[in-house]
């Protein structure tokens, strides 16, 4: 295992945005995870995965940190019955590619979702009215301190979030689905297909959604596209014009010109409607946007 120092990390965030990781691995087997977990404690530094770089926005002077990817057999996937063992860094298109092939069904939500298991994990990803929760049966988690493996309810898995942090790892879950005919599930696949690209920029450079759904009539996109900020832009980023739940690289784009442009949804969505929105991409080297509504 190689690691790297200064490592921009804007090459592998969909945005396109982010500066350098002090620290970048690619750990491939369990040995060497937890080897470079041991190694950031010793070091008393952070470490985070970035998975795919979906749902991930870094701050543009970079972090002080270990970054890894997981790859080789923490990227691996095998089915076997109803279940599907998934390394944390499998893709969640190969992990329903193989779950389809093996006539295994509920998790087609997932291919609205660009991202890793362990990534669908650590944020409860979910699309369509289904969610990781829904599927999961545990996950094992790596810290420098050992590993173990968590249900469910233990992980908190709540609407997008659960209790995992940095310097946690999912290095393997299992999967439980249900059988169904493999022209079903395709079927079922290519009609969610067809309603993302007809709804989201998929042709875009974006992290995923901006903000969490709030309890309202409204969703998120709703409620910005109705304060006007479709197609809104701070330098090089801009708020979708298709929807306005997504904010876009539309040339060269700096993180910070994605942090102004939520700040500035989140304003307007307060005043218009007095709901105080919350962020569902994950800051990596970033503070908390500032309060809306405190005079």
């Amino acid at each position: 295992m190689t690691i790297e120092e200064n490592v921009p990390l804007s090459r592998f965030t969909t945005l396109g945005t982010g500066g350098p990781a002090g620290w970048f691995a690619e750990p491939e087997t369990q040995r060497e995870l937890g080897e470079v977990l041991a190694l950031a404690s010793e070091r008393g530094l952070g470490v985070s995965v970035i998975g795919l770089g979906s749902n991930l926005l870094v701050a543009d002077a970079g972090v002080n940190m270990f970054v890894l990817r997981l790859r080789g057999e923490l990227a691996s996937v095998r089915v076997s019955h109803h279940r599907v063992f998934a390394g944390g860094g499998s893709p969640n298109a190969v992990v329903l590619h193989r779950a389809r092939g093996a006539g295994l069904s509920g998790f087609e939500f997932a291919c609205a979702i660009p991202g890793t298991v362990g990534g669908g994990v650590w944020m409860n990803a979910g699309a369509y009215g289904s969610d990781f929760a829904a599927v999961l049966v545990k996950a094992r988690v790596f810290t420098a301190d050992g590993d173990q493996w968590l249900t469910p309810s233990q992980l908190e898995m709540t609407y997008r979030t659960s209790n995992l942090r940095h310097g946690q790892v999912v290095a393997d879950a299992r999967l439980e689905l249900t059988t169904k005919p493999e022209e079903e599930i395709k079927a079922a696949i290519r009609a969610l297909q067809s309603q993302r690209k007809a709804a989201q920029p998929t042709n875009k450079r974006t992290f995923g959604s901006v903000f969490k759904n709030p309890e309202h009539e409204l969703t998120a996109g709703r409620m910005l596209e109705a304060c006007g900020l479709k197609g809104f832009r701070i330098g090089g980023a801009q708020i979708s014009p298709m929807h306005a739940n997504f904010i876009e690289n539309a040339g060269g784009a700096s993180t910070d010109d994605a942090l102004a442009l939520m700040v500035e949804a989140r304003r307007r969505a307060y005043e218009q409607y007095g709901v105080v929105l919350t962020h569902e991409v994950e800051f990596l080297g970033l503070p908390e946007l500032p309060p809306v509504g405190v005079e």
